[in-house]
């Protein structure tokens, strides 16, 4: 493994920890993989992989009700419930937009705590963390924003969203892939469009601009970014996932440097 710097990172004015991995190994680490940083958003695929995990042993049922009347499983993990960022009251009807919503995953965490019998913590410590041996992430708050981890860990969970053990292939197609596309949406920060691709827990990138992620990530890319200064992506036609961590809030010198640090990690070590 490579202890590397990124030029794209040259002139950030944090701190900036970048991790690289393929199927198997880590390929590249700029800084301590074992620093903990707050993730964020990037919380959310992991609440997501919890969710699915429950799925997948029968205990949820991706088509049952969930947070508000008329949404279910899949909404909430899409984030087309209706629910809004934060607040109890439904914006819209669940299926007709996007709307980006943190209370949406707080919602999915108690659904899925219920259906399995133990707080949303001890689950994801129970199934996810402790299995994946992810020993330096701390899942015990918000299902949406509230987890701490070190770039080892999220680069230990982008092999197993890579080449998932947890879950079957199908099922973390699913959650990588378009669900109800054509949906317009919000993504924070960068804006409204009529196309406002999501997975399940999962961004997709699309051909959304501006964007977080390089224009030479494929359309198919997905992953999430965090409004501390975090990211996750995993592209599957190169078989390779990156991670960033700064534990600063998202702002205009992320905005300026993560496009061209993802270019730059799938030039170099996407070949």
């Amino acid at each position: 493994m490579d202890t590397t710097t990124f030029a794209a990172t040259a002139d950030f004015p944090h701190t900036a920890l970048v991790g690289v991995t393929g199927p198997d190994a880590s390929l590249a680490v700029q800084g301590d993989s074992h620093s903990v940083m707050p993730l964020a958003s990037v919380t959310k695929p992991l609440t997501a992989w919890g969710a699915l995990i429950a799925i997948e042993r029968g205990l949820v049922d991706l088509d049952g009700p969930a947070g508000p009347s008329g949404a279910t499983v899949l909404n909430l993990l899409d984030h087309t419930s209706g629910l809004p960022f934060e607040g109890d009251q439904p914006q819209r009807a669940p299926g007709e937009r996007r709307i980006y919503s943190n209370v949406g995953f707080d919602a999915l965490g108690a659904h899925v705590a219920e259906a399995v019998g133990m707080t949303f913590p001890e689950w994801m410590a129970s199934e996810v963390t402790g299995p994946l041996g992810m020993s330096e992430t701390d899942a015990t708050g918000r299902p949406s924003a509230g987890a701490r981890a070190s770039i080892g860990d999220l680069l230990i969970f982008a092999r197993e969203v890579l080449r998932p053990t947890l879950i079957p292939v199908e099922l973390r197609n699913l959650a990588l892939d378009v669900s109800q596309p054509g949906l317009r949406g919000v993504v924070p920060g960068y804006g409204s469009f009529d196309d406002n691709q999501w997975g399940l827990g999962f961004e997709v990138r699309g051909t959304k601009h501006p964007h977080w992620m390089g224009d030479s990530l494929p359309a198919q890319t997905a992953g999430h970014f965090g409004a501390l200064g975090s990211f996750l992506f995993i592209d599957r036609s190169r078989d390779l996932a990156a991670a960033f961590l700064s534990g600063v809030p998202f702002g205009d010198d992320h905005k300026r440097i993560w496009p061209a640090l993802t270019d730059e990690i799938v030039t170099r070590y996407g070949d």
